[in-house]
């Protein structure tokens, strides 16, 4: 059996969730084509029917993530994915290749950019890497989005409640697909909306909101999308792309204090929401441009933007006071931010008759980015632009029986321009000189695979992964007279050192995969907040690793049972001696977890999946400490001849009481969260 994705800017490898019945595996985050065999590295693949069975319990996206890959931290359940890291580093988050972080002010909403009935599906790629440039140091996750299916029309709706619990609980959802093939066009285009009500708690109380960095308990969304793909000859084709999403608090509900002292979570109740709820509005876009055939080599170019604004909620945080304006100020944060950029790749493969094979490009980003107080009108952070240009080059060699090597670079040149600015009252009004500060860093990477056997193999990698540090978080916190952009230390990118080594055996029966990282910078960066949870970036050298593993046996056609299992460590440096001794925390490094599951079919109309996730007890050595939990979830889906597919969901199977991962690690009365308790849902689908 042979398996293929196309081949990445660095080495990685596939990592299916099944491979008894695939023979091909298409990896569009990717830039050519290569044998899985030949590149050393991690990739996840989440399919359309790996997505729709855990959508059948729950809509969160970064819930369905950790279920998946124990890597990734544990979901938040809200509207922020402050925390949310992958291998211990923050990953990019992408729809079709374009980013939807913001690397000049991450405001953490890159979660929440699309709704869930518009994806086809996901490529997580694990571990730093430079395919995609900045931003990618914990990985990357491309969600890929719908294309024309077998039926003209999908319709979708969905109902689900907490077992305990009353109307102010109960959520519904809706969507419509349309897509058409004719001639050499093809089209799909749906609309998608979600009425989110309360959480409720394993105790039967409502979970408590989070009303400054947004909820999506509480909110209403909606979803616009359109993909249209013509095909110009045998050889040439264009895409274009359209997507607008906005989800949005109601403002029905007030959160009231917890007591971490007693263990009394983060509570809720009735009441009216000061200034602006939260909210995230985002559209995509993107036009692509392929030739298959050029030179004897194949050409894409993409182009994109991405138009970003994010309301946070208010409050009167003593960050916002300024006599100025008053006395006990009230004020809420705005980001907005606007990206334009491109992607040109060529590939060849056999260079000049050779067992060579080539990729390379152009990576061009311009952005634009401010964080304003929208009371007020006063800029937190200044108007920050930011310009980047990333040529590449790859190259792969096959030329000895069994063995393979990758080896590459990519040249990463930045520019920042900021005007002169006065950061904000709080912080002693301070003068800032502005400047056109830059960068640029040569990235590299190695690897190496050995085919031991036809059903073994082992591989290794060297990698450099680049990205920016909060911009925005950087020069709102300056404090100190006398200090200009240029020669403000803190805006230097995060350059991060990656080893990774690891083995893959597979048989008809078992599928077992397992790999060791590690992931170094001199210059880290470490999230840090405060007792109102506002965050400040502490610039500090870092040491990251961890082990991986996934293990599935295949019982017979019908039944499969798998394990999931990631253990990640990371200390910084927290005394300045340039030596790690800190323990990171929970905003920064996921618990040790283990996944488990099984699938059955049961007829060929019923399926059936059984999932636990397992976190385990974790101490810090900078104090507080993390009492781990388990969950249970369950889906069961028919598929009817003539109405459709019904599925039934039942989130938190046993109807576990536990305070969050990110709850217990960064306690705070307003952010003491309890999760989701039992949750049951019901879906039903329709084609025609």
């Amino acid at each position: 059996m042979k398996y293929y994705l196309p081949f990445l800017l660095t080495p990685l490898a596939a990592f299916a969730n099944s491979q008894a019945d695939i023979e091909q595996i298409t990896i569009s985050t990717t830039r050519s084509t290569a044998p899985v065999s030949t590149v050393p590295a991690t990739i996840n693949v989440i399919s359309a029917e790996d997505i729709a069975k855990q959508l059948a319990h729950t809509q969160d996206l970064s819930q369905i993530l950790g279920n998946l890959l124990p890597s990734f931290s544990p979901s938040r359940q809200k509207m922020t994915s402050a925390g949310e890291t992958l291998r211990g580093r923050e990953p990019l988050y992408m729809i079709d290749g374009v980013p939807q972080s913001n690397p000049l002010r991450n405001g953490s909403r890159d979660g929440n950019t699309i709704d869930p009935a518009m994806i086809e599906r996901i490529e997580v790629i694990s571990g730093a890497n430079a395919i995609q440039g900045m931003g990618a140091s914990g990985g990357i996750i491309n969600i890929i989005t719908k294309t024309p299916g077998d039926n003209n029309h999908q319709v979708t709706a969905g109902f689900s409640a907490p077992t305990t619990g009353g109307s102010d609980s109960q959520s519904y959802k809706a969507s419509y697909l349309f897509s058409q093939e004719k001639d050499d066009l093809s089209i799909v285009a749906g609309v998608s909306a979600r009425s989110t009500g309360m959480y409720r708690d394993g105790n039967g109380n409502l979970v408590g909101l989070d009303g400054t960095q947004g909820d999506t308990q509480d909110s209403t969304s909606l979803d616009l999308f359109f993909k249209a793909k013509y095909q110009l000859d045998s050889e040439q084709s264009l895409q274009v792309m359209f997507n607008h999403y906005k989800i949005e608090g109601n403002g029905d509900y007030i959160a009231t204090d917890g007591d971490v002292t007693t263990g009394i979570p983060t509570g809720a109740e009735k009441g009216d929401v000061e200034g602006a709820t939260p909210r995230n509005r985002v559209t995509t876009a993107t036009v692509d441009y392929v030739h298959n055939n050029l030179a004897g080599g194949s050409l894409s170019l993409q182009l994109f933007m991405q138009d970003f604004a994010a309301m946070y909620g208010g409050g009167n945080f003593a960050t916002f006071q300024d006599p100025n304006y008053g006395d006990d100020i009230f004020d809420q944060s705005q980001n907005k931010s606007q990206k334009f950029g491109s992607r040109l790749t060529y590939a060849k493969n056999n260079l000049a008759g050779s067992d060579f094979d080539l990729v390379t490009g152009l990576d061009l980003l311009s952005d634009e980015t401010y964080q304003e107080l929208a009371q007020t009108g006063r800029n937190w952070v200044p108007e920050t632009k930011f310009n980047n240009a990333a040529p590449f080059a790859q190259l792969r060699f096959d030329g000895l029986e069994d063995w393979t090597f990758n080896v590459g670079a990519r040249y990463e040149y930045g520019k920042l321009k900021v005007d002169d600015f006065t950061t904000l009252a709080s912080y002693g009004s301070t003068f800032v000189e502005g400047g056109e500060p830059s960068f640029n860093e040569l990235l590299g990477n190695v690897g190496v695979v050995y085919q031991m056997t036809d059903d073994l193999r082992f591989y290794a990698s060297y990698s450099e992964g680049f990205s920016m540090a909060d911009v925005g978080r950087v020069l709102r916190g300056i404090n100190q007279p006398g200090l200009s952009v240029e020669s403000f230390l803190n805006l230097e990118p995060v350059i991060s050192d990656n080893r990774e080594v690891g083995l893959e055996y597979n048989n008809d029966l078992f599928s077992f995969k397992a790999s060791y990282f590690e992931s170094d910078s001199d210059l880290g960066s470490r999230l840090q907040a405060d007792a109102d949870g506002i965050y400040s970036v502490q610039r500090e050298r870092t040491e990251i690793s961890g082990i991986e593993a996934n293990l599935q046996y295949f019982f017979n056609d019908d039944t499969t049972f798998g394990a999931n299992y990631a253990d990640t460590e990371g200390q910084y440096d927290g005394d300045g001696d340039n030596v790690v001794e800190s323990d990171l925390g929970g905003s920064n490094i996921s618990p040790t977890r283990l996944n488990v599951f099984w699938q059955q079919q049961w007829t060929n109309s019923i399926n059936s999946r059984l999932q636990a996730n397992k976190l385990f007890d974790r101490d810090y050595n900078t104090g507080g400490e993390f009492e781990g939990y388990t969950t249970v979830d369950l889906s069961v889906n028919y598929q009817t001849q003539q109405y459709g597919a019904f599925s039934l969901g039942i989130d938190n199977l046993t109807d576990e009481f536990y305070i969050t991962y990110y709850g217990q690690t960064n306690p705070a009365a307003t952010r003491y969260f309890a999760g989701t308790g039992r949750v049951a849902s019901v879906n039903w689908s329709f084609g025609f």
